[in-house]
Parts: structure tokens; C-alpha cells; sequence
């Protein structure tokens, strides 16, 4: 594809932007943030042509050392989500790839994958729950309605205000998985958790974010998560189960520790050691 087929492109992307009736007025023609449109459009082109010239599945990004870009990739990142491409915040190149293994897995099936981490925790009542988020990079496929199209200040990466989409994620059951890194092996780490409407509004937030209980609970099942040595970044997926991950990770030949409403902390302690000995008894000579 060539600089004039791209710009063509690009040009069009911020047309279908201007005509969607859930983008937020000041970014509208007219609006006084509407040339904010254009660089979040060109920072989108700039990506694709990088991945698509490279063959690539899967990208990376940082909110630091952003050279010339005028703004974070938000919009761009998140839309690029939304047609399969895998992405991983701050350099964070296994959970690009989980997140693309995900989507390939759950392609043509209803639900969403999308990057993911905990922003914060609610520890009171009813039920204690995670909100889970990002800066910007919350894929729109677990969008439960149209996504709203804004900009809002942004303190990191010391650039002016990125656009984003802005959403609450869909209720209904899903999985947070986790890629651990061990030395020896890889361990993918799999959470099972109920997507939840949030108990309030939450305007003073202004990312797209899912607000989810884990089973058990929220106790047990961080305890197990940094007993296993779950990471910071993950995948949320509501377009697949525990069965397809467990095929993922026989085919892969990785291990998978499982974490659901039977999970005690004392027998997930032991599946553990448990598999630190197989493991070390299966490398072989």
C-alpha cells in the first residue's frame, strides 16, 4: 500500500469518526478539540502500515521516548484490538501475544478479548470487586453498547490529550489469563470471573474498563494469583472457557494453573509444588 492509499484511508477514518453520533461534541467539526482527530488518525495509519509491512500479529507501545507522536496511541490501539491484532502495553511483549492467541482462539465466536490489568479494587460491600482498565488500550470488543468517542487529559507521556473509547465491558462470565515467565518454563495463569455492571456511574473515569468478580472471591483468588506469580498485565476474555484454554495449553505445551469457584488456597499451594516436580522430572537428561 503506498503514502497516497494511506492517507486516502486515514482521511476516511476520521470522516466515519465525525458521523458517529457517539463521538463527544468537542471533538466534533466544529468542536474546539476537533483537530485532536487527526494525529490520533495518524498515529492509527502509521501503526497498520507498521504491522501490516511487517507481517506482524501482535505490537507493543510506551508511554515513554514517543518521539515525534503528538499524542499516546489510544483510539489507534484500540481499534487495531477490534480487528485481532494482539497488543501489550509498556513494552510488554507476552501479553501482545496472549492477547493475539486469544483472539485468533475466539475468532467468529461471540464475546470480546482484550488487554487488560487491575486499575484499582471496591473492598466494601455487597461483594468485593476488581475494576479492571488502562490508561487507553481497552479493546471495544467487550463493549456491551457503542462506545463513546472522547478525549481527556493525560498527565503520563507528557504529550497533548489522546483520544479514546470510552465504555463499560458487558456483564457475563469470562477469564483473566496471566503469562509468567519462570526461567524454565512458561505458566499461563487463568482466572475465572463474573463481568458485573459497575454499582455506580463513573465519570470521573474517563477509559474504557470492566468491573468483574473473581471466583471464589476476590481474597482467594488474588492470593492464588500471586502465590502462582500471575503478572500485572493480562487478557480478558469473555469469547472463551476454561476448555479451550486447557487445549491451547496442551498444544502448547505449557502449564495452565486454573483458578475458579473450587480454588482453596491450601490446594492450589499444593497443585503447584505438584507441578514443580513434574516439570523438573520431565526435562529430562
Amino acid at each position: 500500500m503506498g503514502p497516497r492509499e494511506r492517507a486516502g484511508r486515514r482521511h476516511d477514518r476520521i470522516a466515519v469518526t465525525e458521523e458517529n453520533p457517539n463521538v463527544a461534541g468537542p471533538l466534533r467539526r466544529g468542536g474546539d478539540r476537533h483537530a485532536a482527530l487527526r494525529p490520533a488518525a495518524r498515529i492509527e495509519a502509521g501503526l497498520r502500515s507498521f504491522v501490516e509491512d511487517g507481517g506482524f500479529g501482535a505490537f507493543t507501545d510506551t508511554f515513554e521516548d514517543l518521539g515525534g507522536l503528538e499524542q499516546l496511541p489510544g483510539i489507534g490501539v484500540q481499534r487495531m484490538m477490534a480487528d485481532g491484532y494482539g497488543f501489550g502495553a509498556e513494552g510488554d511483549w507476552k501479553a501482545a501475544a496472549l492477547v493475539r492467541i486469544l483472539k485468533s482462539m475466539a475468532d467468529g465466536l461471540p464475546g470480546g478479548t482484550s488487554f487488560m490489568e487491575d486499575y484499582t479494587y471496591h473492598l466494601g460491600d455487597p461483594v468485593p470487586e476488581v475494576l479492571g482498565a488502562h490508561m487507553l488500550e481497552v479493546c471495544p470488543s467487550l463493549s456491551g453498547d457503542r462506545p463513546s468517542c472522547e478525549i481527556h487529559p493525560l498527565s503520563i507521556g507528557g504529550r497533548s490529550d489522546p483520544v479514546r473509547l470510552v465504555f463499560d465491558a458487558a456483564p457475563g462470565p469470562a477469564v483473566i489469563l496471566g503469562l509468567a515467565d519462570l526461567g524454565d518454563r512458561f505458566r499461563l495463569i487463568a482466572s475465572e470471573i463474573d463481568v458485573v455492571e459497575a454499582d455506580a456511574p463513573l465519570p470521573k473515569l474517563p477509559v474504557a474498563r470492566a468491573v468483574w468478580r473473581p471466583r471464589p472471591s476476590l481474597a482467594t483468588a488474588a492470593e492464588a494469583w500471586l502465590t502462582a506469580g500471575g503478572p500485572h498485565h493480562t487478557a480478558l476474555t469473555s469469547a472463551l472457557g476454561i476448555e479451550a484454554i486447557q487445549d491451547f495449553a496442551d498444544i502448547a505445551d505449557i502449564e495452565l494453573v486454573t483458578i475458579d469457584a473450587s480454588t482453596t488456597s491450601y490446594d492450589f499451594k499444593r497443585e503447584l509444588r505438584w507441578n514443580q516436580a513434574y516439570y523438573f522430572l520431565n526435562r529430562g537428561p
